[in-house]
């Protein structure tokens, strides 16, 4: 699309173009999830959910079996692993060539859905923090710590002997300390050879819903870094506490959020519970640009 730099990742072998934004649908595998509409737990849901993706237009099929949102309970490793075994497994099933992304911080999580189900993408919100700091509404120290070095995160390590596309993400409250934290852990990663990068500035992480609608307005500086942006903001309360409305009640504010990501801010990827609206969007961007 005009004015986006032709990026493109290497997927178990396949290059991705995302010079056409690709768009990521959204297969919980959670009982907890912010979004009650997004909750898939039996192996029948969860193919039905894979199948609805990949009908409505979804091009990234991305797997969570662990609750990032407020206020949820912690889930031990053993647990999420089983949840994520359970999900890809479904998956495969019915979608056995789609590119799949596993939405997980635990390295070993993301090793076995490498290794057993050839998921193709590692979406870790948590940038890096094996402790899940995810951080919520204002700055959570322990989700930007900073590493070095001599601290290498487990995941950026696990990630670059897997050789997947990685999706980094930031709890930092605004564009300036985005880059920032990006930068050193790019250079991080690219240390020990990871090759595809994706960034994520992690709205709903560590911002105020004024802060989330800033990091918005400055999303194309991110492509002074010459990577990949991907943008998440599905239902997020972001968008239900300025409307007024909650989850159930934010799908045109998300419809409106993920054009302005892509018309104004060069977004590469969707995170949506949404596919064909956002799908939509996609298409009319693609027509503007065309003029």
């Amino acid at each position: 699309m005009k004015g986006i730099i032709p990026y493109t990742i290497n997927v178990n072998g396949r290059l991705v173009d995302l010079s056409e934004p690709q768009v990521m649908g959204i297969l919980n595998a959670t009982p907890d999830s912010f979004y009650a509409g997004s909750r898939r737990r039996t192996e029948a849901e969860i193919e039905a959910r894979a199948d609805q993706i990949m009908a409505e237009g979804g091009s990234i099929i991305d797997v969570g079996a662990y609750s990032t949102r407020p206020g949820a309970a912690r889930v031990e490793a053993a647990e999420e692993m089983g949840r994520m075994r359970t999900a890809l497994r479904a998956v495969r099933r019915v979608q056995p060539d789609a590119v799949v992304s596993v939405d997980t911080f635990r390295p070993e999580v993301a090793r076995m859905a490498v290794e057993e189900f050839g998921a193709g993408i590692v979406n870790d919100v948590s940038g890096g923090n094996i402790e899940g700091a995810f951080g919520g509404e204002g700055i959570d120290e322990a989700a930007c710590r900073e590493y070095s070095g001599t601290d290498v995160p487990p995941m950026f390590s696990e990630v670059a002997r897997l050789g997947v596309p990685y999706i980094l993400m930031s709890s930092r409250p605004d564009i300036i300390s985005i880059m920032q934290d990006f930068a050193a852990k790019v250079q991080l990663l690219r240390d020990l050879g990871q090759k595809d990068i994706i960034l994520d500035p992690g709205f709903g992480f560590g911002k105020t819903v004024a802060e989330n609608y800033a990091a918005l307005s400055g999303l194309g500086g991110l492509h002074v870094m010459e990577l990949p942006v991907l943008v998440g903001v599905s239902r997020k309360s972001m968008i239900s506490r300025l409307l007024g409305t909650d989850a159930d009640g934010s799908l045109n504010g998300t419809t409106v959020v993920n054009t302005l990501a892509v018309a104004l801010g060069g977004a590469s990827i969707l995170r949506v519970h949404d596919v064909k609206e956002c799908v939509e969007v996609v298409k009319i961007c693609k027509q503007m640009n065309s003029q």
